[in-house]
Order: structure tokens, then C-alpha cells, then sequence
């Protein structure tokens, strides 16, 4: 056992975050009690107080050996931006001193030109504004030989159009409580001031030796094997899910949560997922908007530790092909600020009450929206992923589980007299069944699945910001809840009793969202057949799927609740299929470079050996007696080995014929089409038949890492 000391977590938890403890501490009395309106109400912070939380918050940081500070954000790169300014400052006299202001804090001017915009900006409109977020706590980065104070912001244009992820979540998160507010007020529950989403992003991900990654060019290049036959054993015995943890593993997930628990961080569980080297850290849930920081800060320190224990972390949603992807299961819920979660059945009939109205809102938002919640999570990585291997399919269903199912159909047909097996709480609505708190089983095929007290939206992926994905949810989810309260409301004018119009309305949206409610095996051909025979979307693809965002409707909607304008949506349509076609032409030059250099020259090299051997045999055959029919096999198995060369070299010609006429494609749209429906196909009958002559190369010709080695060497 070592001897180090052993350290509480809660002793060091938030230490590097400019959090509620830290600034109770740095900031006098008034000016945190300003703060705090600011991040629970959304109140204006005046000036002269950002002043002073500005010179707290600096000396906090200097104090913790940072130098710099950093507005960070979320450009619409999928990824994380920041541009580091150091505290110092030169008086007139040339005096150094350490300077941060609170227009510093409040508002940066990175460079806008080089992110994308989707055509929202010409290229040499360069400039762009970074605004505070103080929702979400300042925190301290390490990184070279000290920290740096990282500011989290949102990014908008000189004109105001939103050039990231998070000012949309910000809105639909400022929609759907608004929304709520109005239909509690009706249902009785008074004086909200303000309601949240809360989101817990469980995190997949895969850990290979680096040594591996570095010689393969496609994981460098994309992120995923491009090639590779499986091996013997693979995910099939079932033995690596909840197995032991690998102590080298063990010691990487270790440090990754000291380094998280320092930023404030809650990760709660660590565990071995289904494959080999596939792993999950999954946190405690959080408002929507900090979870969604935290969840890519918890991306980028596993990225640095890995690379410090000589790991690559792959996050890429399918690295390897016939075994499990990797997801980012989207918990999601909907609860007052300090208060009750509405999608918690509850123990009193308020609470019971909203649980209802709120869950038929839900099955209202989804069942309207699907379209545009699949190509939320539409991607590259998403297209291999979907479908297979415990991962969600394309078509978006709802799993509400079969007691909650029954007590639908109930309150449907108007029965009262529901058996269960267990007690369940009484609602506290005339003529309604009562609910048990614990009513479901988890369906692992679901991609929008009823877990007790929160949705779980399985359909996002591991490399991707939960931004998008929450911000579609929360702003369906504020219309369908307007939806709800027009139907109350409507039928309490009539002259309805409230309890009666409430049940109606239940009833009615019980109803009209059925088609979305599957409880089967949503990999089985009988859900493809539900599918269209309900009209639910079935979009296979990025391409198919991102025309969703420039529906009509969809725009109509959100910027009905302003979350982004007609101009914002456009931009984010375009920027997803162009990052599409630039991703697959990636992929596909980057596999024609693997075959040209490496798996064509391993495979004629060990050609050559094999011809050389048989010739020899031919010539000694009738000295050593051996029979016509031995040397017809032998033969024919150089015989195959050469046509089968012979096939992937004519394969990668049409490969490289087929990405220049991607290019006389006129449109972005048109080029993606080409991609999904010619290039995609073309690199998988190529990869087809290079894993077939990895399977019969001698393995010290072959260059490239085995799926072997790198799944199953720790």
C-alpha cells in the first residue's frame, strides 16, 4: 500500500474554480449578493460590481499561479476555442502590474474569421464578441508549467448572430422556462420563479496504447479504423462489461477524476463498457448548460491524461468497425430551480399532477420533432453507430415501460380500475389510475428512453457537445408544454372543471402521440415496419437527416421561442454538411494513402514470398513425390491472393475516380449525397477485401496494428 497521504475529496473539491465558496470569500457582501441575482435571475450585472468581481476573481487566480486569462467558448468547430491574455500591463512610467478589469471579464474580441459561420459572414468580416456566462463558474486550467483563468462565454458575431453552441442553449433554456412558469401557474402551482434543465451526460470512450494509434494513420486522420478484420474473440463472451478495471486503466481514470474533482467536476461512476478497451465516466446530473462545460472539459482532460499514461483517447462514435460505438447517453429533466423535478412521480398530488401534464408533453414535443432531434445528433461518426451493437436506432421512438404504458392506455380508454403488482401513488385527479414511483425496466435499444424520473437520449454521440442536442430539447420541449397549456387552458374557458380539463387534455395527447411510444427491440425489422406504417422519420444518414433543420416548421419554431434566428439555422444546416463532405473526403483520401503505401506493398511483398516458395515447389515436387492435386491447392491459394490484390487495386483507381467527380458536384447538398451514396460504399468494398488479405498476410508483413493488438493489449 503507499504511503501517501490520503486526501478527502470534499477537502479539494472546486478548488480550482472561481465557484459560490470562492466567491463568498473574495467578494464583499453586497457585490456577491449581486453576483448571485445575476446567475439566478439573469440580472444585469452593473458595471462597478463586475469591477470588483473582476479584481477577486484575478487575484484569486494569480494567487493560484495563473498568468493569463482566457475567454473561453464553444464555436460551431464541435469543439472548444480560446485565445490567452496575460494580466500584465505597462503604466505610462513603465511600472509592470497585473491589471483585470470588468469590462476585461465581461466582454472579449477574439478573431472571428476563421471559425465557421455557415455563410452567416463573409470572410473578412473578422470581428467577433465573447460575453461572460456567469452561470457557469470561472475555472482554472492547467496546462505547460502553470494555469490559466478560463473565463466560459458565449460567442456572437459584430452584428449579434450567435457563432456557437452555447448562446442557443442559453435561449432555450430561457424558452422552456417561461413556458413552464405559464402552464404550473394553471395547473395550480404558483409563484415559480424560475425552471431549470438539467442534463448528466454519460461519457463512452475508447483507450488503446499510443504506440498503436501513431501507426495508424486513419485513427490520426479521422478517428476511426478505416481498416482492420476482427478478431477471434472480440465483444462476444460478454466478459469485459462491469469487469475488473486494468490497473494501467485504473490509473488513468484515477488522475482524470483529481483533475475534474479540482475543477468542480462531479463524476460519479467509472466502469469497463461492452467492448474490449471501451470505458464509461459518467457524472452527477447538472443544469444544462454547466453540465454541457463541464462535459467538454471532461473530454479535454481525458485527452491530456491519456496522453500523459501513453494512452489515445478515442471518442470518435465507431473507431472500430463490428464491435460496440460509443455514446454520450443524454440524461435529461425538467424541474423548478431549487425545487421539485416534474418528471419525478412525487408523493403529493401536485407533484403527480405535473408529472403527468409534463410527461405528455414530452411524448407531444418528440412525437412532433423527431426529425429535427435526430439530425441533432446527426454525424459521421453517428451514421456507423446507429443502429447496431446496443446503440440506439435512426428512427426516434419513445420506451416509457410496460406499467406506465398501461396507465396511459388507462386513462386513454377511461378505465378505472387498473391492476398492478404493486402499491402506486395516487395522482390526485378524479377518474385517473394511480402510478408506481418504480415503474420501468431500461430498454439499451431506445433512443429516447423513461428512466424513472428523467429521459435518457441514448442517440448522442461520444465525440459530441450536448449543446446541440439539449438546446432541440429544451425548445420542443417549450412548445409542446405551450401546446398543452393552449389545450388546459382552452378547456377551462369552456366551462370544464379544471381536474376534468386537465384529464382531457392528458387523454387527448395521450392519443395523438401513440405512434411515438415503442416498447420492443428497436433493432428488429418489426420497428422498420412500425416506422413507416406510423410515418415516423427513418433518415439513415447525415445527409438525409440535416434537411430537417431548414424545414419551415422547424425554423418557424425556434424562432418563434428565439433561440436562433432563421439566418443562425441556415448557418448551422450549411456548416453540418460541409464539415460532412470535408469529413468523408478525409476519410477516403486518407484510406486510398493506407492502401497505395502500406497494405498493397505488405500484400505484393508476401505475394512475392508465396510465388517464390511455390515455384520452388514446383520444381521439387516430383523428387519429393508430392501429388498433382497438392500443388493445385497451393496454387489456387496464390491464385486467390493474387486476384484478390488485383481487386483492391482496381478498387482504389474507381475510389480516386470517384472523389474527383464529387467535385463537379455543384452543391454542398449535392456533394454529401455523393458521398453517402458513392464514396462511402466504394471505401467499404475496398475495406472488404483488405481485410480479408490482412486475414492471409504473414503478420510480419503487415504494417498496420491488428484490431488484436490494439483492443486487447494493455
Amino acid at each position: 500500500m503507499s504511503n501517501e497521504r490520503k486526501v478527502a475529496v470534499a477537502s479539494y473539491y472546486g478548488a480550482l474554480t472561481f465557484g459560490t465558496e470562492a466567491m463568498r470569500e473574495r467578494l464583499p457582501k453586497e457585490v456577491f449578493k449581486a453576483l448571485q441575482d445575476t446567475i439566478k435571475s439573469g440580472k444585469k450585472l452593473p458595471q462597478d460590481i463586475a469591477n470588483v468581481v473582476a479584481h477577486g476573481m484575478k487575484e484569486w487566480a494569480i494567487e493560484n499561479g495563473a498568468t493569463h486569462y482566457t475567454h473561453w467558448f464553444q464555436p460551431m468547430t464541435g469543439s472548444t476555442a480560446e485565445k490567452h491574455d496575460a494580466f500584465l500591463t505597462l503604466e505610462r512610467d513603465g511600472t509592470v502590474i497585473e491589471r483585470f478589469s470588468g469590462e476585461q471579464l465581461i466582454q472579449g474580441e477574439p478573431d472571428a474569421s476563421s471559425f465557421p459561420s455557415g455563410g452567416m459572414r463573409s470572410t473578412f468580416e473578422a470581428r467577433g464578441y465573447t460575453a461572460w456566462d456567469p452561470t457557469s463558474p470561472a475555472f482554472l486550467m492547467k496546462g505547460g508549467k502553470g494555469f490559466t483563468l478560463c473565463i466560459p462565454t458565449v460567442f456572437i458575431s459584430y452584428h449579434g448572430e450567435a457563432l456557437d453552441e452555447k448562446t442557443p442553449l442559453l435561449r432555450s433554456m430561457d424558452a422552456v422556462s417561461k413556458a413552464a412558469i405559464k402552464l404550473l401557474d394553471v395547473l395550480g402551482i404558483k409563484g415559480v420563479q424560475r425552471v431549470i434543465t438539467n442534463a448528466g451526460p454519460e461519457q463512452e470512450y475508447f483507450l488503446i496504447d499510443k504506440k498503436f494509434y501513431s501507426q495508424r494513420p486513419d485513427l490520426v486522420m479521422t478517428g476511426r479504423t478505416l481498416l482492420g478484420a476482427l478478431p477471434p474473440k472480440g465483444q462476444q463472451l460478454e466478459d469485459h462489461y462491469f469487469g475488473s478495471i486494468p490497473d494501467r486503466v485504473l490509473e488513468f481514470m484515477q488522475e482524470v477524476e483529481e483533475e475534474l474533482f479540482l475543477l468542480g467536476i462531479p463524476a460519479k461512476t467509472r466502469h469497463n463498457e461492452v467492448a474490449p478497451h471501451q470505458f464509461e465516466l459518467a457524472p452527477i446530473f447538472e443544469q444544462a448548460n454547466i453540465a454541457s462545460d463541464h462535459n467538454l472539459l471532461v473530454m479535454e482532460v481525458m485527452r491530456k491524461v491519456a496522453d500523459k499514461k501513453g494512452f489515445a483517447l478515442l471518442l470518435f462514435e465507431k473507431p472500430f468497425a463490428g464491435i460496440n460505438g460509443s455514446g454520450k447517453h443524454n440524461n435529461w429533466s425538467i424541474g423548478i430551480d431549487g425545487g421539485m423535478n416534474l418528471l419525478d412521480p412525487g408523493d403529493t398530488p401536485e407533484s403527480n399532477i405535473s408529472f403527468l401534464v409534463f410527461l405528455v408533453a414530452v411524448l407531444k414535443g418528440v412525437y412532433k420533432r423527431a426529425a429535427v432531434l435526430r439530425a441533432s445528433v446527426a454525424s459521421i461518426g453517428n451514421d456507423h453507430r446507429l443502429g447496431a451493437n446496443e446503440a440506439p436506432p435512426a428512427v426516434v421512438t419513445v420506451f416509457l415501460g410496460d406499467l406506465l404504458e398501461r396507465v396511459l392506455d388507462s386513462i386513454e380508454s377511461g378505465k378505472v380500475d387498473l391492476k398492478t403488482e404493486k402499491q402506486i401513488l395516487d395522482l390526485g385527479l378524479s377518474h385517473v389510475p394511480v402510478l408506481n414511483k418504480d415503474y420501468t425496466d431500461r430498454n439499451r435499444t431506445s433512443p429516447f428512453a423513461f428512466t424513472g424520473n428523467k429521459f435518457e437520449f441514448r442517440a448522442v454521440g461520444s465525440s459530441q457537445p450536448i449543446s446541440v442536442p439539449n438546446t432541440v430539447l429544451n425548445t420542443l420541449m417549450a412548445e409542446a408544454i405551450d401546446d398543452m397549456n393552449t389545450a388546459i387552458t382552452a378547456k377551462i374557458n369552456s366551462g370544464l372543471s379544471k381536474d376534468d380539463a386537465i384529464l382531457t387534455a392528458v387523454r387527448e395527447g395521450i392519443t395523438a402521440t401513440k405512434a411515438i411510444r415503442y416498447q420492443g427491440d428497436n433493432y428488429s425489422d418489426d420497428l422498420q415496419r412500425a416506422a413507416a406504417e406510423r410515418g415516423l422519420p427513418n433518415m439513415k444518414n447525415t445527409p438525409e437527416s440535416v434537411r430537417a433543420w431548414i424545414e419551415k416548421d422547424t425554423v418557424d419554431m425556434f424562432v418563434k421561442y428565439g433561440v436562433l434566428s432563421s439566418e443562425e439555422i441556415d448557418s448551422r444546416y450549411n456548416i453540418r454538411i460541409e464539415r460532412y463532405v470535408k469529413g468523408i473526403d478525409i476519410e477516403a483520401r486518407t484510406l486510398l494513402l493506407m492502401v497505395k503505401t502500406m497494405v498493397i506493398p505488405d500484400v505484393s511483398e508476401y505475394q512475392g514470398d508465396v510465388g517464390s516458395s511455390f515455384n520452388n515447389l514446383v520444381a521439387a515436387a516430383e523428387m519429393i513425390g508430392l501429388s498433382d492435386e497438392a500443388l493445385k491447392t497451393q496454387a489456387a491459394n496464390l491464385k486467390s491472393l493474387a486476384e484478390d490484390l488485383s481487386k483492391l487495386m482496381e478498387l482504389t483507381g474507381i475510389l480516386e475516380e470517384t472523389i474527383e467527380e464529387m467535385e463537379e458536384e455543384e452543391s454542398e447538398l449535392a456533394k454529401a449525397d455523393f458521398c453517402s451514396a458513392r464514396i462511402l460504399p466504394c471505401m467499404n468494398a475496398i475495406r472488404e477485401v483488405a481485410d480479408k488479405l490482412e486475414l492471409q498476410v504473414d503478420r510480419s508483413r503487415w504494417q498496420l496494428p491488428t484490431y488484436s493488438e490494439m483492443l486487447f493489449e494493455h
